[in-house]
């Protein structure tokens, strides 16, 4: 009889630890991956303060905010982005990079605005998938033939500075 109750008890013994073990196998397989949704606001943030440096007119302070861009680029962790964004992110992730650099290396304000026009291009693909922590507006102006962005509505034109300042118009909202 005592070997009969021993046997019970150790059959019920391995039966609950198989449960327990087939349970936490469940939880492991279950668990969600924590996506970092603010992965590429530094990118726009950085990107802003390009077009401000251009709106100023300021071809050094606009070199040294493109080397801030291409921080914020290298820093953006693609592990962390949601599926649509890292699509998004692997399309335009070299295209942004060689842009912020070229913009980087001189001080030659004309070359820094034709070359801001591919990075504002670029940076609107990107904010069109995964959103701004801010309204973006998506402004464009006739005599450049350019569009950028812009967390303001009033127009500020990045590229003619003080002589064509409010030359533009918004053509989209992107909330």
């Amino acid at each position: 009889m005592k070997k009969s109750i021993a046997t019970i008890v150790s059959v019920i013994t391995l039966f609950t630890a198989n449960i327990i073990q087939a349970n936490s196998v469940k939880i492991e397989a279950t668990s969600i991956e924590i996506v970092d949704s603010n992965q590429l606001q530094p990118v726009y943030d950085a990107y802003f303060t390009v077009k401000d440096a251009l709106i100023k007119s300021d071809s050094k302070l606009t070199s040294a905010k493109a080397k801030d861009l291409l921080t914020a680029i290298s820093a953006v962790k693609m592990d962390k982005l949601k599926s649509d964004e890292h699509t998004a992110w692997m399309k335009v992730m070299k295209k942004l990079t060689a842009d912020a650099k070229s913009i980087s290396t001189t001080t030659d304000l004309k070359k820094q605005r034709e070359t801001f026009k591919s990075l504002s291009k670029n940076t609107y693909d990107l904010i069109k998938v995964s959103k701004s922590a801010q309204v973006v507006y998506k402004q464009y102006c006739p005599m450049a033939g350019a569009d950028w962005l812009s967390k303001e509505k009033a127009v500020k034109n990045p590229y003619y500075g003080s002589s064509m300042l409010t030359c533009g118009n918004v053509v989209e909202t992107i909330k």
